[in-house]
């Protein structure tokens, strides 16, 4: 039997990569995004890619596009919900429209993706949940109170999850990954430490979910595992050394 993906945010960046890398490695894929000529220029990169436009807002319009899926592969063995936005320069203003924007896309965004399989793969006692949140949700972090707090939400929910579906043989997983070229990423000011491509962050991500069992997949590891130890700093220190390097960036 052939196995399936069902990956949202794939139009661009981190989701393009990822659904390429499972397409080329014999996998049906599902892709899913609001820019649907974009889905379609992707689509006609291997034949093993259909794409399903969507918008992740709409909860409903969710559960009909999985039911689509469905209809199309027969059987979904992994989805990974990939979608984010950011906006750097609407933070530093404290636009509220844009706050709520990022929030409603990252974090209900994604829950309304997990609404649209939980009792199937609940049901089936079988499959595989993956979260793309990131490292921005260990701590605040300057001009990203948005982003951070989504991003935080995500991973303390996927925890959650984790808990929910065990039980029911149900596989859930977080992936954080630190700073990746994306048309995302390219909207940062700043200097973006070990940056990685979306190439090589899809490679890291499907070796994290074919081929180990481990709940965080976490890259590139010399970047994490510094932002793990910072996470763990008491909140005097973390703030000081975060104050201190954005005064110094700007110089």
């Amino acid at each position: 039997m052939e196995n399936s993906i069902w990956i949202t945010g794939a139009s661009s960046g981190i989701g393009k990569a990822l659904a390429l890398k499972f397409a080329k490695n014999n996998w049906k894929v599902a892709i899913s995004a609001r820019r649907e000529e974009l889905l379609k220029d992707i689509e006609k990169l291997n034949q093993n890619i259909k794409s399903f436009k969507l918008d992740i807002k709409n909860a409903e319009e969710c559960k009909g596009v999985f039911s689509k899926i469905r209809s199309n592969f027969g059987d979904i063995n992994v989805a990974v919900f990939c979608t984010g936005i950011h906006d750097p320069q609407s933070e530093k203003t404290f636009n509220l429209a844009k706050i709520k924007e990022i929030n409603d896309v990252n974090y209900m965004g994604t829950i309304n993706s997990i609404n649209s399989v939980y009792e199937y793969f609940k049901n089936k006692k079988n499959g595989h949940i993956s979260i793309v949140s990131s490292v921005a949700g260990y701590r605040g972090l300057p001009n990203a109170g948005a982003y951070c707090a989504s991003k935080s939400a995500l991973n303390s929910f996927t925890e959650s999850l984790y808990f929910q579906l065990k039980d029911h043989n149900v596989r859930v997983s977080l992936v954080c990954p630190g700073f990746i070229k994306t048309p995302m990423t390219d909207q940062n000011e700043f200097p973006m430490p070990m940056i990685k491509s979306a190439e090589y962050a899809a490679d890291k991500i499907y070796d994290g979910i074919v081929n180990k069992n481990i709940f965080e997949i976490h890259f590139p590891k010399s970047f994490t595992y510094l932002m793990k130890i910072i996470q763990l700093l008491p909140n005097w220190l973390y703030l000081s050394i975060t104050n201190y390097g954005k005064k110094f960036s700007k110089k």
